[in-house]
């Protein structure tokens, strides 16, 4: 799984890097189906943060791993 969402996070990097962001896969707990992450750059301090991580991050990782149940911020 870990490949699966390694590979996802790859995907992303691209379109938050369009607005000097970048995300980091911290770890990945397959027990529980929790994606860890670190949003970086102007992700790392960006008030819509929250909105990038859920609506973005999130949403693709769970859309092409549907074993992740969560992305959280590490």
């Amino acid at each position: 799984m870990k490949d699966k969402v390694a590979k996802v996070i790859e995907k992303i990097k691209p379109i938050l890097a369009a607005d000097g962001g970048s995300v980091e896969l911290i770890s990945v707990d397959e027990k529980k189906g929790v994606v860890t992450v670190r949003l970086t750059g102007a992700c790392g301090c960006c008030p819509h943060a929250a909105m990038t991580l859920k609506g973005v991050v999130e949403r693709m990782v769970r859309e092409e791993v549907p074993e992740v149940k969560e992305v959280t911020v590490g």
